[in-house]
């Protein structure tokens, strides 16, 4: 990167890291600022427009995002979410401790079958109405919840956002990633929930009273629309087989998302236009700023300086493994686990390309990708979306998710699942 080259990649970065701080800060709204900075980066000329939305945005991530927001968005006018969340608190027989774990595991569940972001949105405000009805903190259940969501959201393609990026650009299927890293999400969710549950057992104290008023919450009642809830249990059950079956059937995740879509609106005979208001426009266009401004990372060389850098590493062996895996937890545990896992992608992608690596070969690094930034999202509050709209949420709701609250509980939580899954990688692979 000689002349104007090196220029242009120095301009590249600094444009990445300014967007990546006015995210992190939140002095901007992510999605403006991943908007702009794609916007510089073609008005100076990086990446050309025509050449941005051939090669550098994924489409079959953003369709699939889509797709799955509006069955989503069609399944919470059931009711079924506050079911699970009222079930899971009379399962609990009112005792905060159980129910702060079954809540959990339903959230870790739902994410690995949804996006976690949406997990989160819609289990979040029935958990306030089943803390204020027990007189706990609604904190611990927050911060377990989003915890669970992390983790749980690491066992599919289309759990978490890193897991679309990845598999979308290494052509791993549904399958693929269930049968490679679900494993590692059981093993790792008891030790957590385990911690979790040691550290908040003091504040889980409810009177008989209101264990009283929370097993006489009616879970048949919150489902809404029957009717609707079984149509949408079809098209979600045919979707997510379609998933497992995309390689056999030759059809991309996102056109079966997609197709779901259209099909639960027919079939459900539902308003397009309200249900549409209800998908995350916003996270759909800041992936799309942010796919542009990595393909300004990967034009001008930058990309590939870094690759070279790696090559260090024998891309073989368990050394390159775990340092793309701790590598990946760390710097996703400092900015958002989906710029890192972007600008990571075409990395490994060269990497592979320039020592020649079998697809049996790189398969491993990309699960340490994975997993380390699925995993180290839950190490700070900005680490992943589903933190931001948590502490959102919770703010609005009068009680605050500090940085260094999140800090303290997140950083124990990211270093013991980092542990279990470097130990899942040595010995699954190595």
């Amino acid at each position: 990167m000689e002349g104007v080259g090196l220029m242009e990649a120095v301009f590249a970065v600094a444009l990445f890291v300014v967007v990546l701080v006015l995210v992190g800060t939140e002095v901007v709204n992510r999605t403006v600022a991943a908007l702009l900075g794609a916007a510089v980066v073609i008005s100076f000329g990086i990446v050309e427009q025509s050449e941005a939305a051939t090669e550098f945005i994924d489409w079959n991530t953003i369709g699939l995002l889509a797709g799955m927001m509006v069955i989503v968005a069609v399944l919470d006018k059931t009711g079924l979410f506050e079911y699970l969340a009222i079930k899971s608190a009379r399962w609990g027989k009112a005792r905060p401790g159980r129910i702060l774990i079954l809540l959990a595991v339903v959230t870790a569940v739902l994410s690995a079958f949804l996006d976690n972001v949406t997990t989160v949105i819609l289990m979040v405000p029935v958990t306030f109405l089943i803390a204020d009805a027990l007189g706990v903190s609604p904190l611990p259940f927050m911060l377990t919840q989003v915890i669970a969501s992390n983790i749980g959201g690491a066992a599919t393609l289309i759990g978490d956002p890193p897991n679309i990026l990845i598999g979308s650009a290494a052509g791993l299927t549904f399958a693929d990633f269930v049968f490679n890293l679900a494993p590692v999400v059981v093993l790792t969710l008891p030790f957590v929930l385990l911690y979790l549950y040691l550290v908040f057992r003091r504040e889980l104290k409810a009177s008989e009273a209101s264990e009283e008023t929370v097993m006489g919450l009616d879970a048949r009642g919150a489902i809404r629309d029957p009717v609707l809830l079984r149509k949408c249990l079809i098209v979600l059950g045919a979707v997510i087989l379609g998933f497992f079956l995309h390689g056999t059937l030759h059809l991309e995740a996102a056109t079966i998302a997609l197709f779901g879509a259209a099909v639960l609106l027919l079939y459900a005979r539902s308003n397009v236009e309200e249900v549409l208001r209800e998908v995350e426009w916003p996270t759909l266009f800041f992936f799309v700023g942010l796919f542009v401004l990595v393909g300004g990372l990967e034009a001008t060389g930058v990309v590939g300086g870094i690759a070279e850098m790696l090559t260090a590493f024998d891309a073989t062996s368990a050394t390159a493994a775990v340092v793309i895996l701790w590598g990946s937890g760390i710097a996703s545990g400092v900015i958002d686990n989906i710029p890192f896992t972007a600008t990571m992608i075409p990395v490994l992608q060269e990497l592979g390309e320039s020592e020649g690596l079998t697809e049996a070969q790189i398969r491993p690094l990309w699960w340490s990708l994975a997993l380390g930034a699925d995993f180290g999202g839950n190490a700070t509050l900005i680490a992943a979306s589903a933190n931001v709209v948590v502490a959102g949420m919770s703010e609005r709701a009068g009680q605050r998710i500090s940085f260094v609250k999140f800090l303290v509980y997140g950083i124990p939580v990211t270093l013991i699942s980092l542990v279990i899954a470097t130990v899942y990688v040595l010995v699954r692979y190595y």
